[in-house]
């Protein structure tokens, strides 16, 4: 386990402290019973073999056995149940800082990862944390403790047989050390093989269609074959490890007690040791290496536990944009807004520079037309104005406030976005649109169905409002969920709208009744629409041609047609495609 993984899981463990104390104290008070038992079991047997004792004098002894044996068990049922708790509550509280890291490091960070990772490292990364806490920490506590104890109640009973157990215990810890590297190496090398696997099976799934037209399906399955046959030898790896070392373990425990066993036998035979006492010892030797062997069988889940911390340090470090370390709130208006790009210039992590000193004022209220080739920044333009990336020199004024000095929450709530395909969650259709706004009333969702020309639609669905829908809008066309899309921006009523080629893979009769739909929705609003659609654009519309990072063109649309230059350019080249 590195070093930095070590610290963070010791970290996650500072909240739920009182819980696996709880279950240590358990578990310890569990031991010490156990103890008791011993003697009394010791005790009775001594009297009845030795002392002549009658088996009825024994019956109190043996109530008060079977009242401890209870007792134990309610103390083991609460072990198992606190530190299971722990395990429990630790996984809940990475997951929900994972969760938020995700939200703060924003939808373009997502789609440079893999999401079969992502899943990976999000469900099983973090499952694999609770038998770390519920488990291996515990057992660790109770290897150290329990013998410790074992010893303090053998020594004034037997001080050679404790002598025995000190100097044969360090045998089992030593081998764990051994066998430890060769066993941490092959449980990192399983866990990469699991989220590749992931990766690879969730590509493979978003792609199903493209693999059953081009009749790859049938080599795409011979791959995941073959990497759920790599994962399943290292996982067999792992294994013969850990069976390895259990059996090991299990060896030198054996030839312990043997030794003490037999000690205690000779001392008995020449009458240096009374029966009572030395089987007292004996019937503790098997619990005195006991926690140590379970140590060992458990090494496995702290193995797994690092593998993934790594993995879950590494994305938690993941440096956040500029503009969302920065907390500092700053007033914007509620109502239009004015929008001013001031030597912008931003490129991806690749070097490759997408903006270049980009300069662009959009007063408050009107409506922008941003079109360009493909590549040339247009949706880099949006994705900095909404916060998800931060410029790397220049500024974006709101209003006059700088957008690297305002909350992105609460700027974002001033944001109406329709994306080139609207995204549909798993849920009714009337939490999909209260995803827009929380306390929305039926009314105001059939109004704002109404606005988007949806209603027709949802009256004819057999639940109405609360069909359910599939992910990614299974059951509604694609027109369908632009439409929904154009209903959630209704409900935001925001003063900002931002459009990203919202019809760019409809028809042409869909498009057209989604843009008059728009063009509705933009009445006194301040709006960004990027469009491919050149043809489609009016005389009057003011547009903004993008090119190598700059503004390189600007006015109404007909006098850049006129003017023959860029704008005049991507028309020619649309019209002769």
């Amino acid at each position: 386990m590195t070093s930095v993984a070590s610290a963070w899981l010791r970290d996650q463990a500072r909240p739920v402290r009182a819980l696996l104390g709880t279950g240590i104290a358990a578990g310890l008070l569990q031991a010490a019973l156990m103890c008791l038992g011993a003697w009394m079991l010791a005790h009775v047997l001594a009297g009845a073999i030795f002392h002549g004792r009658r088996w009825s004098m024994a019956w109190p002894w043996l109530l008060a056995l079977l009242a401890l044996a209870a007792l134990r068990f309610a103390l083991g049922l609460l072990q198992r149940r606190a530190t299971f708790e722990a395990g429990a509550r630790v996984a809940d509280a990475v997951r929900q800082a994972l969760e938020k890291r995700m939200r703060e490091l924003g939808p373009r960070w997502g789609t440079r990862q893999a999401s079969g990772d992502l899943a990976t490292r999000l469900v099983d990364g973090v499952d694999a944390l609770v038998p770390y806490y519920a488990g291996y920490l515990p057992q660790a506590a109770f290897a150290v403790l329990v013998p410790a104890l074992i010893l303090l109640v053998v020594l004034p009973a037997d001080p050679w047989s404790a002598l025995v157990l000190v100097f044969t215990a360090p045998l089992v810890p030593l081998f764990m050390v051994l066998a430890g590297q060769a066993a941490e190496q092959a449980s990192q090398r399983r866990w990469m093989r699991l989220r590749r696997m992931g990766a690879h099976f969730m590509d493979a799934l978003a792609g199903l269609t493209t693999l059953r037209l081009y009749r790859a399906a049938t080599r795409e399955q011979a791959l995941l074959e073959a990497t759920g046959e790599a994962y399943r030898r290292e996982t067999m790896a792992v294994l013969r490890i850990a069976f390895l070392s259990a059996l090991v373990l299990e060896f030198f425990a054996t030839v312990s007690i043997a030794v003490l066993a037999v000690l205690i036998g000779f001392r008995l035979m020449w009458g240096k040791l009374a029966f009572e006492q030395g089987l007292f010892v004996l019937l503790l030797a098997p619990e005195f290496f006991l926690p140590l062997r379970a140590l060992g069988t458990q090494r496995h889940r702290r193995m797994d536990a690092a593998a993934a911390a790594t993995d879950l340090v590494e994305w938690l470090a993941v440096q956040l944009p500029q503009a969302a370390q920065v907390a500092s709130p700053s007033p914007i208006a509620a109502t239009q807004l004015t929008i001013d790009f001031e030597r912008v210039g931003f490129a991806h992590e690749d070097g490759r520079a997408v903006l270049r000193d980009l300069d662009l004022h959009l007063p408050a209220g009107t409506c922008l037309t941003l079109v360009g080739a493909s590549g040339s920044g247009k949706s880099t333009l949006l994705s900095l104005l909404m916060g998800f990336d931060a410029p790397q020199s220049g500024r974006i004024l709101v209003d006059g406030h700088d957008l690297a000095r305002t909350d992105l929450d609460a700027w974002r709530r001033h944001i109406a976005w329709i994306p080139q395909r609207a995204h549909v969650f798993h849920g009714s259709l009337r939490d999909n649109l209260l995803i827009a706004a929380a306390d929305a009333d039926t009314f105001t969702l059939w109004r704002a169905l109404q606005a988007a020309s949806l209603d027709g639609v949802v009256a004819r669905l057999p639940q109405g409002l609360d069909t359910p829908l599939g992910e990614r809008g299974h059951g509604l066309s694609g027109g369908e969920c632009q439409r929904l899309a154009l209903a959630r921006a209704w409900l935001r009523n925001a003063p900002l709208l931002l459009l990203d080629e919202p019809t760019q893979h409809l028809d042409d009769a869909t498009a057209a009744s989604i843009d008059a739909a728009l063009a509705r929705l933009g009445e006194g609003r301040t709006v960004i629409r990027i469009t491919h659609r050149l043809d489609g654009i009016r005389d009057d519309e003011h547009v903004a041609v993008l090119a190598e990072g700059h503004i390189v063109e600007h006015g109404r649309a007909d006098a850049l047609r006129a003017a023959g230059g860029h704008f005049a350019g991507l028309l020619a080249a649309e019209q002769a495609a």
